[in-house]
Order: structure tokens, then sequence, then C-alpha cells
């Protein structure tokens, strides 16, 4: 059971106020990095613009047989879902293009949807491999 009390969205939205930005989705191949200083600058030039990141898609391959070639995509892909928490955005979408080995896959995308979950966001894969929900039954799957 957690110390921190469950937030009460309701009494969190008659708070708050409209404001006048553009959501956008930001293509993770369209960053130039993922270092805590780009993404602050970013992120600042994003609110002068009026746009705010809603989401950030991410594509990736796991096409190399391997646990070690799996471990590198997945990192990379850790490395997005940090920089997802750190722009504000409340989603990583990961478009999976390619799959050598499932059976090494399906755990590295669950270790990402926690650690999404984590850092508050969400996490969603599309692609031929689907990723179980920590939140859902295990027998339940989304993708």
């Amino acid at each position: 059971m957690s110390a921190t009390p469950a937030p009460d969205v309701e009494r969190t939205i008659e708070y708050c106020e409209p404001e006048d930005v553009t959501p956008v989705e930001v293509e993770a191949e369209g960053l130039d990095s993922t270092a805590p200083e780009y993404l602050r600058d970013l992120r600042r030039e994003l609110t002068h613009e009026g746009l705010y990141p809603t989401g950030l898609v991410v594509d990736v391959a796991f096409d190399e047989d391997g646990t070690l070639a799996t471990q590198r995509e997945a990192d990379r892909l850790r490395g997005f879902v940090r920089a997802a928490a750190f722009l504000g955005a409340g989603s990583v979408t990961v478009r999976v293009h390619e799959v050598a080995d499932e059976s090494a896959v399906r755990p590295a995308l669950s270790a990402c949807a926690e650690r999404a979950r984590r850092e508050g966001v969400e996490f969603d894969v599309e692609g031929p491999v689907t990723v179980s929900d920590p939140d859902l039954d295990p027998d339940e799957y989304v993708g």
C-alpha cells in the first residue's frame, strides 16, 4: 500500500484554467538529444511558441537476434520515456516495425511500460508484439 494519497482528479480539474496552447505530438526522430539540458531548452521553446507536447512517438525495430541488441533498443526506448516525462508529455507511443525474437522483446517492452508507469506516462505499443499492462489482469494484453 502506498503512503501517498491517490490523486483526486475531479477536485484538481475544478481548479484548472483553460490555456491557449496547441497540443502537439512529438516524433522522437525530431529530437536532437534526450539530454536534460536539451529537453529543458526544447520545452521552453515549445512553450514560447504556444505548443504543448502531449505525446512522444518512437519508432523501434527489434530486428536483430540476441539479448544485447534487444537491450540496446530497450535502453534507447527508456531514454525516450524519460524524455517524455521531462517534456510533460502524457504518453509514449511505440511503433514497433520489426521483431526478430518476440520472447526477448516482450519482457523488454514490459519493463519499459513499467518504467513509463512509474514516470506517470501512458505507454502504448503498436505493431506485431503486445505487452501486458501491469494495471490489468495478467491474461489481458494491450498493444
